[in-house]
This record gives structure tokens, C-alpha cells and sequence, in this order.
């Protein structure tokens, strides 16, 4: 008699441990929030630091090794593939510039300086959460000046917009809402171009090797 009740007793619970279990309150893990992190959107922002060239100046004309501070800003915008780490993007800048040099010639001087500079560049780069590491490359453009003095006679100058190629890139990281630091290096040259100074003309090559620092806001979130 007591197996027949321990019997019906084990399968009265097997019967009721399903009813049991159904009206036990559901608790589903907690959802893991993705990274909303992207780089895609516009910005716009200031830089500024410091630049070395050569001017190549032909004709008997000595060379000359300009240097100098750069400031300017800039605008541009970025476009990251969903769920990839590539960004693409293209920036525009434009700058006040410092860089110049001079040098003497037999009975003379001759001169080369850079008074405004810009770039429409390409980039493309790997973006994480927090860090952009990218190469950027395009059209540079800038007021490349020339001078040359022969003797005791006045000398003269002629500013020209000269037009060449930029190739670089840089590391940029977010440091605030919407806000990024950066630090760009570019090899600039401006091309060829002959200028109209004393004692006749001058063909001159300028270009330069240019290290900034810049922030920028991004209109977009993140």
C-alpha cells in the first residue's frame, strides 16, 4: 500500500511541475547595447602649425629653404560603411602662411615665400569607436611669391596662385561631444612657375613638408 502511494505521489508532481514552472514570472536577459559610433557626417574646424619647404629657383638663381607658421581652417565630411570600419571622405582648407626665405646671388638676392596655402583632398582612413587613423591626398594651391634683387637696382616681386599636389594623413580622436583633436602631416608641391622679377624671368618649384595640429566640431551625433 505505502508503494502505490509514493507512486501516485511522484507522478501527481511530475504532472504538476510544468503548471508550476508556467506560472513562474519570464525574465529575458538584458539586450547588449550596440556602439552607435560612426564617423559619417559633416564638420568643420581650425588648425594651425608649422611648415619647412625648398624652392628650387633656376636660371643661376640660388635655392632657398622658406619656413614658417600656418593657421587656418577647415570643412569637410565623412561617410562610414554599416557595420565596417572603413570611412571615406573629402575635406577642403585654406590658410594664412609665414614661410619665406631669402638668399644672396652674385650681386644679389633672391627670395621665396608662401603667403596663403589650401588643399581639396580625398581621405580615406579605419575608424573604432573613439579613433580615426587615415591617408588623404588632392589639389594644393597657394600664394607662392618670388623675388630677386641684381646689384644696387630695385629689386621686384611677383605673387602667382600655384598649383600642384598634396599627399599625407593623420590621427584623429574624439575628446568631447561632438568635438575632435587631430594631428595632420602633408607633403606639399606647388608646382612650376615662372616669375616675372628683375633682371628678366625666373622659373621657381616650391614645395614643403607641413605638420598641424587642428579640433573640429561634427554636426552630426555620433
Amino acid at each position: 500500500m505505502l508503494r502505490i502511494v509514493s507512486v501516485a505521489a511522484l507522478a501527481a508532481a511530475a504532472f504538476a511541475a510544468p503548471a508550476f514552472a508556467a506560472d513562474l514570472p519570464m525574465y529575458e536577459p538584458a539586450p547588449v547595447a550596440a556602439s552607435g559610433t560612426t564617423w559619417s557626417g559633416p564638420y568643420a574646424g581650425v588648425q594651425a602649425g608649422y611648415a619647412k619647404g625648398h624652392a628650387t629657383n633656376r636660371g643661376g638663381n640660388s635655392n632657398t629653404e622658406p619656413k614658417g607658421f600656418t593657421v587656418g581652417g577647415f570643412v569637410g565630411a565623412n561617410h562610414q560603411f554599416d557595420g565596417s570600419p572603413v570611412v571615406i571622405g573629402a575635406e577642403t582648407d585654406l590658410n594664412y602662411d609665414t614661410m619665406k626665405d631669402n638668399d644672396n646671388v652674385p650681386r644679389g638676392r633672391v627670395g621665396n615665400q608662401l603667403n596663403w596655402s589650401g588643399a581639396t583632398r580625398g581621405r580615406i582612413g579605419y575608424g573604432t569607436d573613439r579613433v580615426l587613423v587615415y591617408g588623404a591626398a588632392g589639389l594644393a594651391y597657394g600664394g607662392h611669391e618670388a623675388s630677386r634683387r641684381v646689384g644696387n637696382r630695385p629689386g621686384s616681386s611677383q605673387d602667382k596662385t600655384a598649383v600642384g599636389y598634396t599627399v599625407g594623413g593623420g590621427v584623429e580622436t574624439i575628446v568631447a561631444d561632438n568635438v575632435t583633436a587631430r594631428v595632420d602631416y602633408r607633403y606639399n608641391d606647388y608646382g612650376t612657375d615662372k616669375f616675372k622679377v628683375a633682371n628678366g624671368g625666373m622659373k621657381s618649384n616650391l614645395t614643403e613638408n607641413r605638420l598641424t595640429g587642428g579640433l573640429a566640431y561634427k554636426f552630426s551625433s555620433w
